[in-house]
């Protein structure tokens, strides 16, 4: 009898675990930098889907039929909105009756070509306008677990509270003449507006394709005549080029900003706290003295 009441209980933790788990609120984030927003305000009570995973481009992304049926199995899908997931609306229609919510809601949106810039987290002051849009949502979807989303909310703003005051020192010790990078980046529109460094874009040149030797030459007149001192172009493949424009203008090579996107795991930016401090150590190794 003993040696049987000890099987039934052994069977009994192994349910638990898995029962645990199937409690947890399904919640779909439409781009891997809301995933993270999610899983920090969600803890353990949330199993979060991404649609648009890490290292790929939610403005250009196609969904696919694995994604209607990941909507039609959740209770919450989280967006960005401002235009940024044109292609969503189809994939709702057709997916069932998930709760959309929209974690862009009270934030004023800046122009971006002739409509919104959708890059509203590149201001960490947004992402916290994110993250309390995300508790809200979350705990209207289950109000059981109200407590631990408020817990998880309070201490990830925190969190966001010390990376703003960090970003802002950290531009504080750039000389406000040197705060000013050319870069073919449009997702720095938000960052530029909190924190006072200008992304300059280059005249004349698509960010769809190679810049012609004309174009190059363009790039380092622009960049003497604005006394620019440093240079993000990554849609400039020939490290040549880019040294040349170096050695013309005297600007430093800036490397890699992340904007739309996380990094996988291992990458330089897995998180959004990862990805804010990559950018600002690169600006600011970039416009140093």
């Amino acid at each position: 009898m003993r040696r049987l009441s000890g099987l039934v209980l052994l069977a009994l933790m192994a349910i638990a675990p898995r029962a645990q788990a199937d409690d947890r609120l399904n919640v779909v984030a439409s781009f891997s930098i809301l995933g993270d927003f999610v899983r920090n305000v969600g803890g353990d009570r949330v199993n979060v889907t991404t649609l648009v995973g890490s290292d790929s481009d939610a403005h250009v992304y196609e969904p696919t039929p694995a994604d209607a049926k990941r909507i039609a199995d959740t209770k919450l899908v989280i967006i960005n909105g401002l235009g940024l997931e044109s292609w969503l609306p189809r994939l709702v229609k057709s997916a069932g009756k998930a709760i959309i919510v929209t974690a862009t809601s009270g934030i004023a949106p800046l122009k971006l070509g002739s409509g919104a810039d959708p890059h509203a987290w590149q201001s960490v002051v947004n992402a916290k306008t994110y993250v309390t849009n995300i508790r809200d949502a979350l705990i209207a979807a289950d109000s059981a677990d109200a407590e631990a989303f408020r817990a998880n909310a309070q201490n990830y703003l925190a969190k966001l509270d010390a990376l703003d005051r960090e970003v802002r020192e950290a531009v504080g010790k750039i000389p406000a003449a040197h705060r000013k990078v050319i870069s073919t980046h449009r997702a720095f529109g938000y960052f530029a507006a909190a924190y006072g460094i200008e992304f300059v874009a280059p005249l004349g040149v698509s960010t769809e394709s190679e810049p012609s030797a004309r174009d190059v030459a363009g790039i380092i007149t622009q960049i003497k005549q604005a006394k620019i001192p440093a240079i993000f172009l990554e849609n400039i493949s020939d490290p040549r080029l880019i040294q040349r424009i170096a050695a013309d203008t005297g600007a430093r090579i800036g490397g890699t900003l992340y904007s739309d996107s996380l990094t996988a795991e291992k990458g330089e930016a897995p998180t959004y706290i990862d990805m804010v401090r990559h950018n600002i150590k690169a600006l600011t190794s970039a416009l140093a003295d």
